[in-house]
């Protein structure tokens, strides 16, 4: 098991977006545009962020 993290930040609003697509936002602990938060890099965190991945600022922490 890694305990590697990432920090992802939304940089684009979920207004408009499919519905799902909100749903991973808010799956990743994300609650508001610029908030950032630390995940574990799982394969479950990568199949969201890279769902929306078109929102998001990724880096490793």
């Amino acid at each position: 098991m890694s305990d590697k993290k990432l920090k992802v930040t939304l940089v684009k609003s979920t207004n408009g977006r499919l519905k799902n697509h909100q749903a991973c936002v808010r799956g990743l602990g994300i609650r508001r545009m610029h908030h950032t938060v630390e995940v574990i890099d799982t394969p479950e965190n990568r199949g969201m962020i890279n769902k929306v991945s078109y929102m998001l600022r990724v880096e490793e922490a």
